[in-house]
């Protein structure tokens, strides 16, 4: 870290002793600025579907459905034995039987509006949310099965746990799209590097005869690169947020497109990015640099 902050403060005659690079020099800043870009964009979408993954797997620990028999006959005792055992047991704050609007409206976008879900005989479900210790699931299967027979507890656990699979999986591919983009500048600004050295020969054999070192001459290019892919971070990121302050505003656990952003520490990713962009291009830049002179000895 200390040679990076050498190298920013730099010396300005090693700089002037370089010609200026011209295309490369103007690659190189929009190079960084667009992968700069896409990371701030990659971040935001993982973090964002990690965030609302872990609301909603949440919301599912604490709540459950229990659905019982569609019997006419048996519906009423049914019902009132299953709220009496629901309302007895330990770690469950809130027990509500849906209406059968509510039932209906969870039926359309399935069947459409137009079905006679009157003439159909239709399950009981009952709304069941826990407390913040929860209640013991297996026990609460036991006393249904011997007090309400035919109820099934679905407390959304095949629900919770493709979820939560699926957060993590692109919260991997979000961090490998970053590590791609750091690998295409390191790459993109090694080409930069070698073809400035190239453009550079005659310049850099006329400075060794006057007694300049590799190292010196390693230097200004080096500056030259990491400021130069640092500027274009700083555009990229800026860029990024300006697109993410865009975005439709809103609860993100409702709707996943009203909520891509940063929240919180989550903002310090945007201003970390041009840092490792000039990061990349500082070590990127050296290696080709050195190499490229020892190929030139």
């Amino acid at each position: 870290m200390r040679a990076l902050l050498d190298l920013i403060v730099g010396d300005p005659l090693a700089d002037r002793s370089v010609p200026q690079t011209g295309v490369t020099a103007r690659l190189t800043v929009f190079v960084a600025a667009v992968m700069a870009f896409l990371a701030v964009i990659a971040l935001a979408v993982s973090l964002t579907t990690n965030r609302v993954a872990s609301i909603w797997a949440e919301e599912l620990a604490q709540s459950a459905t229990l659905r019982l028999p569609a019997d006419p006959v048996t519906a009423d005792a049914l019902l009132l034995s299953a709220l009496e055992v629901l309302e007895t047991t330990p770690g469950i704050s809130t027990v509500r039987a849906l209406s059968q609007d509510e039932q209906q409206a969870l039926l359309e976008p399935w069947f459409g509006p137009d079905l006679p879900l009157d003439a159909l005989p239709m399950p009981q479900l009952i709304e069941i949310v826990a407390d913040g210790d929860g209640y013991d699931v297996d026990g609460l299967r036991a006393r249904l099965e011997g007090q309400v027979p035919g109820a099934i507890l679905d407390d959304h656990t095949t629900w919770r746990e493709p979820l939560l699979q699926a957060a993590s999986r692109v919260r991997l591919i979000g961090w490998a799209v970053i590590l791609l983009i750091g690998a295409t500048v390191a790459a993109m600004i090694t080409l930069a590097a070698q073809a400035a050295l190239a453009a550079n020969v005659q310049v850099i054999r006329v400075l060794r005869l006057v007694g300049a070192t590799d190292t010196y001459i390693a230097r200004a290019f080096v500056r030259r690169f990491t400021l130069r892919a640092g500027a274009g971070g700083i555009i990229g990121a800026i860029l990024g947020v300006a697109v993410l302050a865009l975005m439709p505003q809103g609860d993100a656990s409702g709707n996943l497109l009203m909520g891509v952003g940063f929240d919180g520490a989550e903002w310090l990713w945007p201003l970390l990015i041009p840092l490792l962009a000039a990061i990349v291009a500082f070590f990127a830049t050296r290696a080709a640099a050195f190499r490229r002179l020892r190929e030139q000895t």
